[in-house]
């Protein structure tokens, strides 16, 4: 028995003590040595979505590129979130026929059709990345394909978003909502009479955000307010507006088969970024959860899920347990510095992501996908 606690105690050690990459080192910063301050590097020279981190971090103003990094306190659940996609083993089958592989990425959320099973996560204040604001999410969603969920505190106007749109563009539009029913209808007729297809409505952020990183640059939470949030509320709300509310902000597999019982339109799995409480859990560990405890949940009602994902494997891993669609958040945010450009290019490369680290699961269909290909205990 103690040489068995003892080495549970040394693993814990060297896990706590392993220094955390953000980034993780594949040659960015040698490769861009020679690039002179202000500069951006060639949009055709970044490969991977953390490429487009590295570049925020270096071009940006520190109070800009701090208001889209910053986690809640130590940013243990910052870090989580990021990490916790490697602490699962993906149980790859051979000889199986993948050729067809990118014919399987469209898939449907909330019955709309999209070009692949990934979207633009809700973000606000987008001119901290860019002087046109949200511009080239709106732009680049389109030419890619792709759902855009709109922050209600982005920098342009709803009006202004909707003028962007290209003709036939599906967006929804995420909410922070108070017990003031004319503010709350007026958001839901608005979203609707612009072409918004659905609520993202935010129970994430109850309270406002602990964030030790953004106090020091004075870029704190865009929603500080202590925010009243039921299940009776929900149905409330409910009958304010016929678009679809989907849930954002689910943690518990209490709280997604409440959510079923409740006749919710869909659920969102999310920890706000690891933005809000530190120790919140990530959206990988809530959907295995789910999976663990409840797996008909799945079966019963569209789950979305964002946070931490960088890499095609990763949204593989989100969707074998049943997610159906994954969204992201900072990589777009990031991506927007270089405009609509910027945003197809994310989007190009996560999709050859998806398809060729699918493909090399031996996953011959993204539709068909289940949790077989995926060791669910974790490899430390």
């Amino acid at each position: 028995m103690l040489p068995s606690i003892l080495s549970i105690f040394l693993l814990s050690e060297a896990l706590a003590s392993r220094p955390f990459l953000n980034e993780p080192d594949t040659g960015f910063d040698a490769y861009f040595a020679n690039l002179r301050a202000g500069e951006l590097p060639p949009l055709d020279k970044l490969v991977g979505l953390p490429d487009f981190d590295a570049v925020a971090r270096r071009y940006l103003p520190a109070q800009n590129y701090s208001f889209f990094r910053a986690g809640a306190a130590g940013e243990w659940s910052y870090r989580n979130n990021l990490e916790v996609f490697s602490r699962y083993r993906l149980r790859p089958r051979m000889m199986v026929n993948i050729v067809d592989i990118e014919s399987t990425m469209p898939t449907t959320i909330l019955g709309y059709n999209f070009s692949a099973p990934f979207f633009i996560s809700p973000c606000g204040r987008g001119i901290m990345g860019n002087p046109e604001g949200e511009k080239g999410l709106v732009q680049g969603a389109a030419a890619g394909d792709i759902l855009y969920i709109p922050s209600l505190h982005t920098s342009l106007s709803m009006n202004e978003i909707a003028s962007f749109k290209s003709d036939g563009q599906i967006t929804f539009q995420q909410a922070y909502i108070t017990t003031n029913d004319t503010e709350t209808k007026n958001i839901f007729d608005s979203a609707k009479a612009l072409g918004s297809k659905a609520i993202a409505f935010t129970v994430d952020s109850a309270a406002d955000g602990n964030r030790h990183r953004a106090a020091r640059y004075d870029v704190g939470s865009t929603d500080s307010a202590y925010t009243y949030t039921t299940w009776n509320f929900y149905k409330h709300l409910k009958a304010l507006t016929d678009l679809p509310i989907i849930i954002k902000g689910i943690q518990t597999v209490e709280d997604a088969q409440e959510a079923v019982r409740q006749e919710a339109d869909a659920i969102y799995l999310s920890n706000h970024g690891g933005r809000q409480v530190d120790g919140s859990p990530s959206s990988l560990e809530v959907a295995l959860e789910i999976h663990l405890k409840a797996p008909e949940v799945f079966s019963e009602i569209e789950v979305f899920a964002d946070g931490g994902v960088r890499y095609g494997a990763d949204i593989v891993k989100l969707l074998a347990l049943g997610v159906k669609a994954v969204g992201l958040g900072r990589p777009f945010m990031y991506a927007n510095i270089y405009g609509t450009d910027g945003v197809t290019r994310l989007i190009e490369i996560l999709k050859r992501e998806l398809a060729i680290d699918a493909a090399n699961i031996g996953i011959a269909d993204l539709g068909k996908i289940d949790p077989s290909f995926v060791k669910w205990e974790t490899s430390g």
